[in-house]
C-alpha cells in the first residue's frame, strides 16, 4: 500500500521535509516512489510549504493513504486529502451525426 508522508531531511535542530509517496513498509527516511513536495517548518509563512498539487491529486485517487501531519498540510494548500477520490474523466466528444 502505497502512503504520503514526510520523509526528513536537514541536520540536527534544523529540521526539513520532503512530503514524498512511499511504500508503507519501507523506513521514514527509506526509498520513494516519488517526491511531490517539501516542507520548511521554521522558515516564514510564505516560503513555508510548497506541494505539486496534481501529482497529490493522482496519488489519492489510486487509493495511497496521507499520513495526519500531510493531511493537515494538504488542507493548507486547499487540496482534498479524501483518499479513493476519482479525478474527473476526460470525455471525448462525439462527431455530430451528418
Amino acid at each position: 500500500m502505497v502512503v504520503l508522508r514526510l520523509k526528513r531531511l536537514g541536520r540536527k535542530h534544523r529540521p526539513f521535509y520532503r512530503v514524498s509517496a512511499m511504500d508503507r513498509k519501507s523506513p521514514r527516511d527509506g526509498r520513494v516512489i516519488e517526491n511531490l513536495g517539501w516542507f520548511d517548518p521554521l522558515a516564514p509563512e510564505d516560503r513555508q510549504l510548497s506541494i505539486n498539487v496534481p501529482r497529490v491529486d493522482y496519488w489519492l485517487s489510486v487509493g495511497a493513504q496521507p499520513s495526519r501531519t500531510v493531511k493537515t498540510l494538504l488542507k493548507r494548500v486547499g487540496c482534498d486529502p479524501t483518499s479513493g477520490k476519482k479525478l474527473p474523466a476526460v470525455t471525448e466528444q462525439q462527431p455530430a451525426a451528418v
